[in-house]
């Protein structure tokens, strides 16, 4: 594979459409290579917004038309065919039975959770809006002119980029093939400020290998960042040494 195919992969690579072996590949290209790093960077920011637009809500109708529907269907013997003479009588009086248990069960699920349905749905709705707002401050970043990136590889075989933008000043880190942290710990992002001092940018998520993640806080004068294993929640300082360093783009 030349340099030229590599510089192609951006693409296929921030889509996770590589077989593993170009993937690696290409993970160590990416470290090396800022113009990659940053064109990853933009394509995935762009294919989490685009799936963003694409959820659907529910029809506020799609109760009226279950119950409606369950009455309504015509249904077949167990032989795939109608029955006639008494035998049709007992099957129809059977269905009926089975139809009218159908609905009561319907209604009983249905409405007696409409107030849980309800809740979960104002709070699915504002996971959606925040999420919705994080992806237009990730894609900000990446986007601003002055967006500055740099790649590194971390532990087990993990990529990281971080963008910066001083005049946003802002930050996003976003990492590829994160191992999961230890049961009941979290990886927790931290701004390197003059003299060594710590700052906490917030929280990655433990469920997700891939994730890019708006740094909390503003960048100021923070030279660089780092990331540490810590507990649950996090912590107001780092409890553990560094897994890694990143110096901030010039």
């Amino acid at each position: 594979m030349t340099a030229t195919d590599l510089h192609r992969l951006t693409g296929a690579y921030a889509l996770h459409a590589l077989p593993d072996g170009e993937r690696e590949v290409f993970e160590r290209h990416l470290a090396g290579c800022e113009a990659c790093a940053q064109e990853t960077a933009e394509l995935a920011a762009t294919a989490a917004r685009l799936g963003l637009a694409a959820s659907v809500t529910p029809s506020a109708a799609l109760r009226e038309q279950v119950l409606r529907r369950i009455t309504t269907v015509r249904q077949e013997g167990p032989d795939g065919s109608a029955r006639s003479g008494s035998g049709r009588t007992r099957l129809r009086a059977r269905l009926l039975s089975r139809w009218t248990l159908a609905a009561c069960l319907a209604a009983a699920v249905l409405g007696g959770t409409t107030v849980w349905q309800h809740q979960r749905a104002e709070d699915a709705l504002g996971r959606a809006h925040r999420a919705e707002q994080g992806a237009d401050e990730i894609a900000a970043v990446l986007a601003a002119p002055d967006a500055r990136t740099q790649a590194a590889e971390l532990a087990g075989g993990a990529t990281g980029t971080v963008v910066v933008s001083r005049d946003l000043d802002r930050a996003v880190f976003l990492v590829s093939g994160m191992a999961s942290p230890p049961g009941g710990k979290v990886y927790q992002l931290w701004f390197d400020d003059a003299g060594g001092a710590m700052r906490s940018a917030g929280l990655m998520d433990p469920a997700r290998a891939d994730q890019a993640v708006l740094m909390r806080g503003s960048v100021d004068s923070a030279s660089g960042m780092g990331i540490t294993v810590e507990p649950s929640g996090g912590s107001k300082q780092p409890t553990s040494a560094p897994l890694a360093l990143m110096t901030f783009p010039a």
